[in-house]
């Protein structure tokens, strides 16, 4: 493209830089379409299994494949020693979670053969998961689980987490939630991803950038703040005066409102119910019932104080309530989004792969020019 051609747009917005078949965001009318399919429809419904195979490959597997597949991630859950290594002593310095999995990640390139993309894509699904859970425990001075060949995904997850084997309607909570956090258009970890893997890269160090991306706190760091708003409340009188002290002091209401949608997200729907479902189940019921008072409180506040901006309950508001409800601390809700979102990651770049064009924007240069070059004893006053 001609340089004269080229316009500026900061941050890329309403650039299109990709063409995809692997997920479809209609911020206007709060849609969401995961291969084809709406959201509300698959991620309730799919394995996490399922969902990896659609992105993968366009279509369900049948019986038969969805079974290879899930062998396939059974057997590629050993990690490396040295991304054990690795995590005892991110363990020792008590490193925050992502910057563990970010230095994990890095080491998988030791034992993933890079000329099989596909092999690769599969051993990283497999192991993050397995990176979170190990670490999580070595911060809490106890060694990792070994996985469990005979239980799937979400619920070897939560098993290397605990210790104990979930709950089916655990398992399923975690699944609806990994389907749907699994992709989301071409958000900042996804790009990274495939600007990384369109030099030819390995998946490996796409992925690693991609973690890196989600770890900036714009990116993946809100589910904490929305649930930490809840447990400040502590109590459903409190709610509406400390909400309105925070909209009266220009603060943001966490969990509410999004940067692509205008409406409702259609992820925190999928999510109310699976928090509800869950919920019926625990004996937490006090904490689910403030967080739908605070939930109808802020909305009816938002209105009154933002009317016409449509601020409506986004994803990050039941990602939290969900995942605390699994027992999770916050510290690893940005963790648990990388093990569902690395299969969009690994579907992108195979992808990406297939267009065989590399990523590369134009920048506009706005600096001085026409400098001349003035000797080191002439020049006067350098910083």
């Amino acid at each position: 493209m001609d340089e004269r051609e080229a316009t500026f747009a900061p941050g890329l917005e309403g650039v299109v830089a990709a063409k995809t078949r692997l997920s479809s965001v209609d911020g206007e009318r709060g849609e969401l379409v995961i291969s084809g399919f709406p959201v509300e429809e698959l991620a309730g419904r799919a394995s996490f299994e399922e969902v990896l195979y659609l992105l993968w490959n366009d279509e369900l597997p049948d019986a038969k494949r969805l079974m290879e597949l899930r062998r396939g991630l059974a057997a590629r859950r050993t990690l490396p020693r040295a991304a054990l290594e690795v995590l005892r002593e991110a363990a020792r310095e008590k490193s925050p979670a992502m910057e563990a999995l970010l230095m994990a990640c890095s080491t998988l390139s030791l034992d993933v053969p890079k000329g099989d993309l596909r092999e690769s894509a599969l051993a990283l699904v497999a192991r993050f998961p397995v990176i979170v859970a190990a670490y999580w425990r070595l911060r809490l001075g106890e060694e990792p689980v070994e996985p469990d060949p005979e239980l799937g995904h979400a619920a070897n997850y939560l098993y290397m987490l605990s210790g104990e084997e979930p709950e089916e309607e655990q398992a399923r909570a975690l699944e609806t939630y990994l389907n749907t956090a699994v992709d989301h258009g071409l958000n900042a970890s996804t790009f990274t991803a495939r600007v990384i893997v369109s030099t030819r890269s390995d998946l490996v160090s796409a992925v690693t950038g991609a973690v890196g991306a989600l770890k900036g706190p714009l990116h993946g760091g809100a589910p904490g703040p929305a649930l930490d708003m809840v447990f400040e409340v502590g109590e459903k009188e409190r709610a509406e005066g400390y909400l309105r002290e925070k909209l009266e002091r220009g603060e943001r209401l966490m969990g509410f409102g999004h940067r692509v949608y205008r409406v409702r997200d259609p992820r925190a729907d999928v999510l109310a119910s699976a928090a509800k479902r869950l919920y019926a189940t625990e004996a937490d019921t006090e904490l689910y019932e403030l967080a739908m008072h605070v939930e109808n409180v802020a909305l009816r506040l938002l209105e009154e104080y933002k009317p016409g901006r449509s601020l409506k309950t986004n994803v990050e508001f039941y990602t939290a309530l969900l995942l605390h409800g699994l027992g999770m601390p916050s510290e690893l809700f940005a963790p648990t989004f990388a093990v569902s979102r690395v299969a969009g990651w690994t579907a992108h770049c195979l992808e990406q792969l297939e267009s065989g064009r590399i990523v590369r924007p134009q920048s506009e240069y706005v600096g001085v020019k026409d400098r001349r070059w003035v000797p080191l004893e002439e020049r006067q006053g350098a910083a």
